[in-house]
């Protein structure tokens, strides 16, 4: 998904994700907004997100194996005291 697509979903801000990028804290009002949105869109789509070089392969072959989803690392928010 992209980032301006994800910031107006979660955050109702398109330049969400960019600010983030920049060193924007949000506050905790908007991470558990977001973190919420995150939750309820990973119940919604069971096969998760995936980084945009990752390419199914088809099952039609049978000779070729299937590669592992890799794993994503989930940071934590930061915001202030």
């Amino acid at each position: 998904m992209a980032a301006t697509k994800f910031g107006r979903l979660a955050a109702h801000d398109p330049r969400f994700v960019l600010d983030l990028r920049m060193g924007r804290i949000p506050r905790p009002a908007t991470e558990k907004r977001t973190l919420e949105w995150m939750a309820k869109y990973d119940a919604q789509n069971p096969e998760g997100a995936r980084p945009h070089s990752f390419r199914r392969l088809s099952s039609a072959s049978p000779n070729t194996a299937f590669k592992a989803v890799p794993d994503l690392e989930v940071k934590g928010f930061r915001h202030a005291a």
